[in-house]
């Protein structure tokens, strides 16, 4: 055997090989899942710590735990969350800081609402 009598096997070996590699990592391409967009505006923590909190003061309410007055300071500070969350989206984007501010307000919100259901007022039960 001469000296390209041996380098073809060789050669096709290579050939097969890198053919047979590059239609593996195009079948995988094309069944990897594409990667979920996500809205720059969306706060779905923030929205979920609003549902839970909103839960926690109609409980208070009903229990007898928070009395008027009460419940319509913590509504207030709802209310002022809502109103600065509606301002972050505003531009379309929701940055990390006002992410931070957002979320700090929300757990003022969560321990002024812990404060005032554990404290000793109490009023008569929602019949």
């Amino acid at each position: 055997m001469n000296h390209t009598q041996q380098e073809f096997p060789m050669k096709l070996h290579t050939l097969v090989t890198a053919i047979a590699l590059a239609a593996s990592g195009a079948a995988f391409a094309q069944t990897a899942p594409a990667a979920p967009v996500k809205d720059p505006a969306a706060t779905p923590r923030i929205d979920q710590m609003q549902v839970n909190q909103q839960k926690r003061i109609n409980r208070g309410v009903a229990s007898g735990q928070l009395t008027p007055a009460e419940t319509a300071k913590l509504d207030q500070g709802q209310a002022k969350l809502q109103a600065d969350k509606v301002s972050a989206k505003a531009d379309g984007t929701v940055t990390a800081a006002e992410r931070q501010k957002l979320r700090r307000e929300a757990r003022r919100n969560s321990h002024r609402i812990a404060k005032q259901k554990h404290d000793k007022q109490k009023v008569a039960p929602a019949a």
